[in-house]
Formats: structure tokens, sequence, C-alpha cells
């Protein structure tokens, strides 16, 4: 399988960005980061884009970010938690690269995430529970699913290049 861009997807803390960032490193492509990308446009945070201008702003400048990056090759990209939830979206990343769901369990999540309120959708517990059982199906249809929940970003990486034959 030839392939010249990866597309990690997965729930919050489940570590994407530091995977892509690994997995960049290790084949020399640029490792992309849409939420920060997002941040870097904006001038605020995800949380201060949440609580200003509400979570469909959000999803528009993930869109928009997102159709920047599709001509982009080697490259990595570390989607949003949401990102692939969005049809479209998952149409045009699974279309313009292969799909990886870094697959974490929910208690591994939890205890990730810190409770300063950088993470706006994990600030009810009852609520993240049922978005993370939500987004499963989603992420389901991503081309690979690696179990990422003990493993350091390294292995994981490891995983990801040895089920494309590279490692």
């Amino acid at each position: 399988m030839t392939v010249d861009k990866i597309y990690l997807v997965g729930f919050m803390a489940a570590g994407k960005t530091t995977v892509a960032q690994t997995l960049g490193a290790r084949l020399g492509w640029r490792a992309e980061d849409i939420d920060g990308l997002i941040e870097a446009r904006e001038r605020m945070t995800v949380a201060d884009i949440f609580s200003r201008h509400g979570e469909q702003y959000f999803r528009n400048a993930e869109r928009d970010i997102l159709r920047l990056l599709l001509p982009m090759r080697h490259a990595i990209v570390a989607t949003g938690g949401g990102t692939f939830m969005d049809a479209d979206n998952r149409a045009a990343i699974n279309l313009d690269g292969l799909s990886v769901w870094l697959d974490v369990p929910l208690a591994t999540i939890v205890q990730r995430i810190p409770a300063d309120g950088r993470r706006p959708l994990a600030a009810d517990r009852a609520q993240m529970e049922r978005l993370y059982a939500l987004r499963r199906t989603a992420y389901a249809q991503a081309h690979l699913r690696v179990d990422a929940g003990a493993a350091p970003a390294e292995e994981i990486a490891e995983r990801v290049l040895e089920d494309l034959g590279i490692a």
C-alpha cells in the first residue's frame, strides 16, 4: 500500500498530536495538528473559541483548516476529536489518505484530561461518556484501528508503520 498522508483520529486525549509528531519525525514528514492550527488562526485557545463563539463556529473553522491541508502530501495530520464525526470531513479524510483510529479506553482518557477547562466537552463526565460512545461509531470507519491505550507514542507509531509495512 502506498501512503503519502496519514490522518490520526480518535477521542480527545488519545495522543493524536504526540503520535503525529513521532510519526512525522520517523518518516521525515510534516506533522500538522488541526486544533493547533485553529488556535493559531483564531489567536485563542479551543476553550476560548467554544466559550466566545460556540461549537458550530469551531466546527466550521475545523472544516476550513482540513480543506487547507488536503493538498499537502507527506504529512501526518492530528485531527481534533470531533473532526471525523462530520460525514464530509470523514469522506475527505478517507479519500485523501490513510485514517488511523487511536483507540483508547475511556478510563485512560479520563485520567489524561486535566481539570483545567482546556477541554470544554469534558466538563461534564456523563456528557463526555455519551460523546465517547457516539464518536466510536464514526472512528470505526477509519481505515486502521490501533489500540493506543497503554503504549507510549513511539510504540503506537511503530504499530502504525508495521501495519503499513514500513517499519
